[in-house]
């Protein structure tokens, strides 16, 4: 299943986070892309729908991809489990204020990558890491 997540990352560095509602966890906004969907949109519509933040997908930039089995394999309620890949985007504009969704999201916080909240889904933490490293040496990072 292909995902998306987004990294929206303030002018002083600090990443935004969401607080899954499931889980508890802190994670990145995220989710699958539709049957015939693209990877952008998948997360211009998931950055919009659980934080209230809107992207133009020209603003988006791939930094890393995540297909780690033990990291991203995703156990659904009904018993459905599937190996996700997911493409990693990062985002520095932005329209709008966050805010959960009160839905899947129960908090949205802008954090430093040093000081990340905790408990963080392991697949946001990857995803972090990559983001750093691709910070620090502006190449894409897969994983």
């Amino acid at each position: 299943m292909p995902w998306a997540m987004v990294a929206l990352q303030r002018q002083d560095g600090q990443v935004l986070l969401a607080k899954r509602r499931d889980s508890g966890v802190w994670c990145l906004p995220a989710g699958g892309a539709e049957v015939g969907g693209s990877f952008a949109t998948a997360a211009v519509s998931e950055l919009a729908e659980e934080t209230g933040v809107e992207v133009s997908p020209a603003d988006l930039v791939p930094f890393a991809c995540l297909s780690e089995a033990e990291l991203h394999t995703v156990s659904y309620p009904n018993g459905d489990v599937t190996h996700c890949f997911a493409l990693c985007f990062l985002a520095r504009r932005w329209r709008g204020e966050p805010q959960a969704d009160m839905d899947e999201m129960t908090a949205v916080r802008f954090a430093p990558l040093d000081q990340l909240p905790a408990p963080l889904d392991p697949p946001a933490a990857q995803a972090l890491a990559l983001l750093e490293a691709y910070l620090a040496a502006g190449k894409f990072q897969v994983r």
